[in-house]
């Protein structure tokens, strides 16, 4: 189907007002895009893939929600957990990088009006590991993502800094308004909910928060499927639509 007939077949007209941003906003509505979250671990810690599928429930498609940041002006959006993985412990980075980018080509990913989203733990080891994605083709728009203990969301040089508490109240938000569905069929979805059920936030006598499975971050109990599915959900509500708009295709 060649471009002009498929702008068709969503109810568009080629005439002098066409709109590209209107023909996006349009196909959007109709198809679902999707969002990979990716925790890498070090030695002792497991890295993770999240994917989410973002798609307009039966009111929703108008394109106010696709304008702002907040998360509670998205309600129109349901976000479903299609897919999780958790490498075994010491998997190289290398390794995690090409099967990560396998699944990122995927046809069923690269269906939606845009390519999807991939959110890259970009802390510690993770620099090197972003460098690798750049020399790959990946097919989709890289977000390296620096978990900071901060306060407010920057981004420079192409690389975000987030604070770990945007990226808990985010999963919060979402499970609590029962807008995050995980297929419970899934196989690390137990664990997962296990995570979930132990993610706890502290408060330190300085005011600072952390946040980890159990009484650590990144020490004893894991937190990679929770990170990973955290970062692919920041992704999918927070991420603006400018950045990555231009990137809509019909096929």
């Amino acid at each position: 189907m060649d471009r002009m007939s498929n702008i068709y077949s969503y109810g568009l007209r080629p005439d002098s007002s066409f709109d590209e941003k209107a023909e996006w906003l349009n196909v959007r509505r109709h198809r679902p895009a999707y969002f990979v979250g990716l925790d890498l671990g070090q030695s002792q810690d497991y890295s993770a893939l999240s994917i989410i599928e973002r798609s307009s429930s039966s009111s929703s498609g108008d394109a106010d929600s696709l304008s702002s940041s907040s998360l509670q002006t998205k309600g129109k959006y349901q976000f479903h957990c299609t897919h999780l993985h958790r490498w075994a412990l010491r998997t190289s980075y290398t390794s995690i990088v090409d099967e990560t980018v396998q699944i990122m080509q995927k046809p069923e990913l690269q269906s939606g009006p845009q390519r999807p989203m991939l959110v890259v733990d970009a802390t510690g080891c993770g620099a090197p590991v972003i460098d690798l994605f750049k020399r790959t083709n990946h097919q989709s728009y890289l977000e390296p993502v620096l978990i900071t203990g901060g306060s407010e969301v920057t981004k420079a040089n192409g690389v975000w800094r987030v604070p770990k508490r945007n990226l808990v109240s985010t999963v919060q938000v979402l499970l609590q308004s029962q807008r995050l569905k995980i297929a419970s069929k899934l196989p690390q979805a137990s664990t997962l909910a296990q995570e979930l059920q132990n993610f706890r936030a502290k408060i330190s006598d300085s005011g600072h928060d952390s946040y980890g499975a159990g009484s650590d971050w990144r020490e004893g109990n894991n937190d990679d499927l929770v990170l990973s599915l955290a970062m692919a959900l920041w992704g999918a509500t927070e991420v603006p639509v400018s950045t990555y708009r231009h990137a809509f295709r019909l096929v």
